[in-house]
């Protein structure tokens, strides 16, 4: 496993324990990235620590510092941190079990792979995967992950569990705050059936493999086409807000172009648009 852990510790569940390794589970390596330039130079800039009265200093000589008042701090460095020692910097204790659709989505955050260590930490890591597996439930316990204490879920995947770490709940913004200025609407009976219609028309299985970030694809484009010294300009037009009053002749159309393929209706469009053009000419 070529992967560097992100958090190593024990898997502790009752009385048995095993020694784990949890591994970052997602990755951004694959998406363009840019650095800050000086146009004039072409150089790359250097973001470079500075004490305003020092001038540049070393960060590996830095501490970090709490504002408790305006320019007074309480500072910390490694050792300070290492003394913060909780049960869980060093062991997942699973508390409780609960059933998956009980955690709201909102709370769901990281996924992080859990694998045991190599040794006799294997035979206890199995009986509470298999356990957990038998149960059909979802593991809540807590760990200490940068400098953080993390509530977690731990669910059965394969031979192995992914841990959820979950926001707290002062970080989940309350939704009413947000949708109590929608306005009270009913939806007309007939458009809400055509719609329905059309979602039935679009029915899938969920494959995140079908999925291309076209923005990145984009934005590798232009990159090709600057270094060929052009302008690589990609645009898309803005889409046109939807006019109530042709919200009904909108939802019929929609549900045809779904039957039919949607794509073969643009070029009848264009084709209606040059035939009217010189109408207009001959008019003015």
């Amino acid at each position: 496993m070529a992967a560097r852990p992100t958090w190593q510790g024990h898997l502790k569940l009752s009385l048995v324990t095993c020694p784990v390794a949890l591994y970052t589970a997602t990755s951004s390596s694959s998406h363009v990235s840019f650095h800050l330039i000086n146009p004039e130079t072409n150089n790359r800039i250097r973001m470079v620590p500075t004490d305003p009265d020092a001038g540049p200093v070393e960060r590996s000589d830095l501490v970090k510092g709490y504002e408790v008042s305006k320019d007074e701090y309480v500072l910390f460095d490694d050792e300070d941190f290492e003394k913060v020692k909780l049960e869980s910097t060093r062991t997942i204790d699973i508390g409780q079990f609960v059933d998956e659709d009980e955690i709201d989505r909102l709370y769901w955050d990281s996924p992080f792979y859990v694998v045991p260590e190599k040794g006799v930490g294997a035979e206890a890591f199995a009986v509470i995967r298999d356990s957990m597996k038998a149960a059909g439930k979802i593991a809540i316990g807590c760990l200490v992950l940068r400098n953080r204490e993390r509530q977690i879920a731990l669910e059965v995947r394969g031979k192995g569990l992914v841990a959820y770490t979950l926001r707290a709940h002062d970080e989940v913004r309350d939704a009413d705050d947000f949708f109590d200025d929608i306005p009270a609407v009913k939806a007309d009976k007939d458009m809400v059936e055509i719609a329905t219609r059309i979602i039935g028309q679009k029915e899938a299985d969920f494959d995140p493999s079908e999925f291309k970030d076209r923005y990145d694809d984009a934005l590798r484009e232009m990159i090709k086409a600057k270094q060929k010294g052009g302008k690589g300009l990609v645009e898309a037009p803005e889409p046109d807000d939807t006019n109530v009053v042709d919200l009904m002749a909108a939802l019929r159309a929609s549900l045809k172009g779904s039957a039919g393929g949607g794509a073969k209706k643009a070029p009848a469009k264009k084709t209606a648009a040059k035939k009217k053009a010189p109408a207009k000419k001959k008019a003015a």
